[in-house]
């Protein structure tokens, strides 16, 4: 991981930044300004890990451009994908209430750049604006909602219902009338966040576009060409 003193190209970055991410994007102009002094710019190159489970939490940190995976190891040293933030995502939030340790890795999918704020600084900005606590607790109560959700289709749905189901919630995601959607992760980190494997997806996917449902479009690209019946598997 390297962080960057760039300061020429790093105030559009930093405003970026603040200006995207749902729990800075409600401030004032100026209160944004100061937010903007304490940011650190971080790049990452295609894989690199920007933390291991075990270390130090101790930074919020905010994906401006690119995705990062957060992923845990079984027993067996198997990934268990948790979730991909993408731009005006963040992680390390923890960080700012409690000392703790990071439970899971992250590591960049793409060549990414972040955006870090360091424990000591933004907790001193918790205290001047109180309604960034509230939009992180927001956020927490989202995540939370999520994973109760991932688990109960872990253990109660077919993995077709599961894969039938982040295909709709990705379509709903972008809004579009095209019907058109791109996965936001390789399908074998897919398979892992579904709880399946690459092989059991793929096949599931050929048998979505045998029956019309779907039509595949290269590695990622899909097109929904039956919603109802999707849901319906």
């Amino acid at each position: 991981m390297s962080t960057k003193q760039d300061h020429s190209c790093a105030h559009d970055t930093h405003r970026g930044c603040v200006s995207i991410v749902p729990i800075f994007n409600h401030l004032e102009s100026e209160q944004m300004d100061e937010i903007m002094n304490e940011v650190q710019h971080v790049s990452l190159k295609k894989r690199e890990v920007l933390y291991h489970a075990g270390d130090e939490s101790d930074a919020l940190y905010i994906i401006h451009r690119g995705k990062i995976k957060i992923y845990r190891l079984t027993e067996e040293g198997k990934e268990q994908v948790i979730r991909v933030l993408q731009p005006g995502d963040f992680t390390g939030e923890l960080a700012l209430f409690q000392h703790s340790l990071h439970e899971a890795f992250a590591e960049a999918m793409d060549d990414t750049e972040i955006c870090m704020i360091q424990r000591k600084d933004l907790q001193g900005l918790l205290s001047k604006y109180p309604t960034i606590s509230l939009k992180i607790l927001t956020e927490f109560a989202n995540r939370l909602d999520t994973a109760e959700k991932q688990s109960t289709r872990f253990a109660a749905e077919k993995t077709e219902t599961r894969i039938a189901l982040f295909l709709a919630e990705c379509l709903e995601r972008i809004n579009t009338d095209s019907g058109e959607i791109e996965l936001p992760m390789s399908k074998k980190d897919l398979a892992s966040y579904l709880g399946t494997t690459p092989e059991t997806l793929s096949r599931r996917l050929s048998q979505f576009e045998a029956e019309g449902y779907i039509k595949q479009k290269g590695q990622r690209k899909i097109i929904i060409n039956d919603l109802e019946g999707l849901l319906l598997v």
